[in-house]
């Protein structure tokens, strides 16, 4: 009989249902803050269910040496180590969807405090000062609500904005018009929705694109006396530059669920009288907490007793049978999804994936959504091949499969076509010796493995391109370990893409771009 380890506060329906499914459980509320003993205990067991409090650091993983799967009840997943789980074996597991209601009443209830400045006007009345004059608040009706990041929780938000007859922008590269107008928003770049805002709020996981997507800079460009709502995560607020702007006047307020340290016992900007501050009680209602308990155990008993897997943050959903033959095909389809994605600039409105020859009769189910995944990460860092056809969904971006028997000079191919608001994408690859290799590029042949650093540049087919690329990169002491060339005709489009020791740095990709006939250099990272 499975066992498993609940470390953190959880409801006992939890316990429950791993009983009533032959899972053998040990609940242990509290054990995940004692790391010396849960060190020594958790090599017992095949399942850790945790919350925030846990943190399932590579040393507690090492020692887990029957551990097969980690629960997180939530969806937030930065007290995981997830490199070290997947490198050990270990699954993974969240549950993305089960407190999204609850954190976007959150930032409602927390945008309403802090225009209406109730918890110092709570705090006053309750000293028997009845400053009735002193706590003068602003209507949200007409108001323009700002939504940073507008997936699943910010999509909530901007639908209870629209309720209380706000104005809503929003920016979000995977917003797609057709969405927008679905939710009733008007889609915005970000320089756009900071001008225009009278209040900000955001909804965006934190990513190397979205740390500090408020700093200090881009708060200076908000629009005077703006407020700002964070329920989101620690991280995307410049926390010293917003304490300036508060102090400056230029931000009128600020209402943090979230901060770059957790817990925050210690913070500049507690005590401040602009500042509304509660301890990441987003998630933290009753029924949330009992939703993502139940979908939690769910999960983790389904995978313990049958092998499903769902919600996986780092393996995909396949038969114990399929996964032999399936395995270099969902690599070869998060690859090729992953260039297009880190090649895109715009919105996405569509992902297409041709499956030809013996691809075409395999179970494409999940090589799809690791395409589909592949495209989304660079932007959704805790996006996976489970929840990225939902994702895209709730983005608005249309997937489509097509098969064909047929596959040319090759036993089978899978062609990945991205459509966004600016330009048509495509890109091909097939399996060689068991591992993923690009056989087109926008319609240009060529072979090429992928490697863990990439340049690719399209440009003019002209004399000299060759010379002068290979020349700016040994300037900038970038070696070379691949060079790959194609082009559609001679003197139109041709494309390079090379194989580096180290990710090409963006002072090198600025020099790239400047060199005569060059369309586009970028670095990629697979």
């Amino acid at each position: 009989m499975p066992k498993v380890l609940i470390s953190d506060k959880l409801s006992e329906t939890a316990v429950n249902i791993f009983k009533e499914r032959g899972v053998d459980v040990d609940y242990e509320p509290g054990l995940g803050k004692d790391k010396e003993k849960l060190l020594s205990v958790i090599g017992d067991y095949d399942g850790l269910a945790v919350r925030s409090a846990t943190k399932a650091t590579s040393k507690i993983i090492e020692a887990a040496k029957n551990l097969k799967v980690i629960g997180r009840a939530g969806i937030g997943v930065d007290n995981i180590d997830i490199p070290a789980a997947t490198a050990a074996g270990v699954v993974v597991m969240n549950t993305p969807y089960g407190n999204a209601i609850t954190t976007a009443e959150h930032a409602i209830a927390m945008m309403f405090a802090l225009v209406r400045q109730i918890p110092q006007a709570n705090q006053s009345t309750h000293l028997g000062k009845w400053e009735k004059s002193a706590f003068m608040g602003a209507e949200v009706f007409g108001k323009t609500l700002g939504v940073i990041g507008c997936g699943n929780i910010g999509s909530i938000v901007a639908d209870r904005a629209v309720g209380l007859k706000m104005r809503v922008i929003a920016f979000d590269p995977f917003l797609t018009e057709e969405r927008a107008v679905e939710l009733g928003v008007e889609k915005v770049d970000l320089d756009g929705l900071l001008s225009r805002a009278d209040i900000v709020t955001l909804h965006t996981p934190l990513t190397d694109q979205t740390r500090n997507i408020l700093s200090r800079e881009n708060l200076g460009k908000l629009k005077a006396g703006a407020f700002i709502v964070n329920c989101a995560r620690g991280g995307l607020v410049d926390e010293v530059a917003l304490k300036d702007a508060l102090e400056e006047g230029h931000v009128a307020g600020a209402a943090l669920d979230v901060y770059e340290t957790e817990p925050a016992t210690d913070h500049p900007l507690f005590g401040h009288p602009k500042v509304v501050a509660t301890p990441h009680l987003g998630a933290s209602t009753r029924e949330a907490q009992e939703n993502v308990a139940i979908q939690i155990a769910e999960q983790m008993a389904d995978y313990l007793i049958r092998g499903a897997v769902s919600n996986s943050l780092n393996s995909p959903s396949v038969t114990a049978e399929e996964a032999p033959r399936l395995k270099p095909f969902i690599a070869l389809c998060e690859k090729l999804g992953a260039f297009a994605g880190q090649l895109s600039e715009s919105a996405i409105e569509k992902i297409e994936i041709i499956y030809e020859g013996e691809a075409a009769a395999l179970n494409t189910k999940p090589l799809t959504a690791s395409a589909v995944a592949g495209v989304l990460k660079p932007m959704l860092s805790e996006i996976n091949i489970v929840n990225a056809p939902v994702i895209a969904k709730d983005r608005g971006i249309s997937i489509a499969e097509t098969y064909r028997d047929d596959a040319d000079a090759y036993d089978s191919i899978v062609r990945l076509r991205l459509v966004t608001e600016n330009q048509d994408r495509s890109v091909s690859g097939t399996i060689f010796g068991g591992e993923p290799r690009i056989i087109d590029i926008k319609g240009v042949g060529m072979e090429a493995s992928f490697a863990p650093h990439m340049l690719y540049t399209s440009n003019d087919d002209k004399p000299g391109f060759i010379g002068a690329l290979g020349a700016t990169l040994g300037e900038a002491k970038v070696n070379i370990a691949t060079f790959n060339l194609g082009r559609s005709a001679p003197g139109e489009q041709a494309i390079a893409l090379l194989a580096v020791d180290d990710l090409v740095a963006d002072s090198v990709l600025e020099k790239l771009r400047a060199l005569p006939h060059v369309q586009q250099a970028k670095a990629l990272a697979f």
